[in-house]
């Protein structure tokens, strides 16, 4: 630990705060080599696996710092003063640096590298080094460990990582830092120092206005669901409150010049084709819902921590979705279904620094399928789409997660194997409770297609004040893969009764039921009481049911929560 204040004792304990002129500078001395000198030489031999509080004190960004306490001097002399008469007489550079919080307390001159010796430090065979700022970090144990892949991180190899943290602002935060910290091995020459442009640009700044109803979980990328009251005022989602999940900033696209490339097989034709183009196709218009795997994370999250975004009910949205069908496309191509496996692989215009596209894939079964009905979309709810949701055209897969739905869809190609997106195959699949950040294999578990059955309540909220007498309780429910929803349970004391819900909704065909169903139940409150317990659970007609609890399906990436969702209100007297 830092070392610990030095406090005023009573008079039978002695005091440290004033002792006698000529005493002083011995008595300090002394404490200082008690309590301070230790605690650095602790930290320094713990360089090969820093404590958090080794971590705080080597960190080079004061921000982060916690507030030490300072030694007590009396007379003229301030607390600076008393530091540096203490530095002087012991010799030590490392106790002005102690009181500055610094990790020049270990070492006074770190090592000093040019930009081209980082630049050469970019593989696991001549170790993994980044910069930030004007500091230098080996961060080849790291890697693996990185929570977004380690394709992610490997492309700041041997290069800054200030474009990469612009993209994302998670990383702004003083854990991170932290983090990062222990694995600084010195320091940029000063003409070598990161350019003022990549420490000022804003890969964000031509971001569209967004409607001010949205609950914001990330503001960079933007990421925000609508309140769940609004939610289910109406079976087609407005477009400016329907959820918003990005993961780049988001481009900003002329119409005119857009193109999408479509890749032709052997002895076929590849497209390049305009929006006038796709218009040509016939158009195709049906009702879909989307949900993000991450769609109620935050109640994983209190059960056990997850790594995501804090999605409560509201990353779910319903809209009526027009354009050509993706099997039109890919026969003008010359595509056909063969014998052998294969996958039609999207990969959008949102990118980072790098050209990294986000991407995704679908088997090509599904999409050769004109039942399964998979939309190039260009307009969203009679509207084109807006920039959010993927303007000029997304995919849109009915039934499936909408993670591989792809916005400002780029290129089409047919491949052997599905998309090596780092958000197909490192990202969005499930695994067992007792997988960890330290044992996960992600090559060991398929990517998320059909999303299980869901149902939410949306009014009351939690924590409301309901009236006595009769209480009306709406949600919405759904099912990945086109089943239909056909009952929705609903209980006032926590699951010991239940009471089935009416459903509201479009009637859809069978194994095509692509939108949600909404629900609503007027139940009477029992007399006397003060709170009411309200479950609700969904059943498909494949009788699949939502679990009871989170901690069955918990999952490190807090993907897939779908289970009973609970609302607990008060009864006004």
């Amino acid at each position: 630990m830092l070392a610990p204040p030095l406090r005023q004792q009573s008079p039978g304990a002695g005091r440290v705060s004033q002792p006698p002129s000529g005493r002083r500078t011995w008595s300090v001395t002394m404490l200082l080599h008690r309590a301070v000198i230790p605690y650095l030489r602790q930290a320094c031999r713990l360089k090969s696996a820093p404590s958090r509080v080794c971590i705080r004190a080597c960190s080079t960004d004061d921000s982060l710092q916690p507030q030490c306490p300072s030694l007590a001097f009396s007379g003229d002399d301030s607390s600076t003063g008393g530091w540096k008469v203490m530095g002087t007489l012991l010799g030590l550079g490392a106790v002005l640096a102690y009181h500055d919080h610094r990790c020049k307390a270990a070492q006074e001159s770190p090592r000093v590298y040019t930009r081209e010796e980082v630049r050469s430090h970019s593989s696991p065979e001549t170790r993994i080094w980044v910069t930030l700022g004007c500091e230098v970090f080996d961060v080849t144990e790291f890697v693996d460990l990185h929570p977004g892949g380690p394709s992610k991180l490997m492309l700041a190899a041997g290069g800054p990582l200030e474009p990469f943290w612009a993209l994302y602002a998670v990383h702004n935060q003083p854990h991170v830092r932290e983090m990062l910290a222990q694995y600084k091995i010195g320091e940029l020459s000063p003409e070598d120092e990161v350019p003022s442009t990549l420490k000022t640009s804003d890969p964000y700044v031509d971001d569209p206005v967004r409607h001010p109803a949205l609950k914001v979980n990330s503001q960079r990328p933007f990421n925000a669901e609508p309140p769940p009251e609004v939610l289910t005022e109406s079976y087609i989602t407005p477009n400016p409150i329907f959820f918003t999940r990005n993961h780049l900033p988001v481009p900003n696209l002329d119409p005119e010049t857009y193109r999408l490339h479509v890749v032709g097989p052997p002895g076929g034709q590849s497209l390049c084709l305009s929006l006038d183009d796709l218009y040509k196709f016939p158009k195709h218009e049906i009702t879909v819902t989307l949900q993000c795997a991450g769609n109620r994370r935050s109640e994983m999250t209190q059960f056990k921590e997850v790594r995501g975004l804090e999605w409560n009910t509201g990353a779910i949205s319903t809209a009526r979705w027009a354009g050509a069908r993706l099997c039109d496309v890919l026969a003008k191509a010359g595509h056909q279904l063969c014998e052998t496996e294969a996958h039609v692989c999207f990969e959008g215009l949102d990118s980072d620094p790098t050209g990294t596209a986000y991407g995704a894939s679908i088997p090509l079964a599904r999409a050769m399928d004109p039942e399964a009905e998979v939309l190039l979309a260009y307009e969203m709810n009679g509207q084109p789409l807006p920039r959010d949701h993927g303007f000029p055209v997304r995919v849109v897969v009915p039934g499936v997660v909408g993670a591989r739905h792809v916005k400002w869809l780029g290129k089409v190609s047919v491949e052997p194997e599905e998309s090596y997106s780092h958000w197909q195959r490192r990202d969005y699949k499930g695994f067992s409770p007792s997988v960890d950040w330290d044992t996960v294999d992600f090559d060991s578990a398929p990517s998320i297609q059909e999303l299980p059955v869901q149902s939410a309540i949306t009014e009351p909220k939690d924590g409301e004040t309901v009236q006595s007498g009769e209480v009306t309780i709406k949600g919405y429910a759904w099912s990945g893969g086109g089943r239909a929803v056909v009952r929705v349970d609903v209980s006032l004391d926590g699951g010991l009764t239940w009471h089935v819900a009416e459903l509201d909704g479009e009637e859809q065909r069978p194994r095509k039921a692509w939108a949600w169903r909404l629900w609503q139940l007027q139940a009477a409150v029992p007399a006397g009481k003060k709170e009411l317990n309200i479950v609700c659970k969904a059943v498909d007609d494949s009788y699949n049911v939502q679990p009871d609890t989170v901690a069955p399906i918990w999952n490190l990436r807090g993907v897939l929560s779908n289970a009973w969702h609970r609302v607990h209100v008060r009864v006004a007297p």
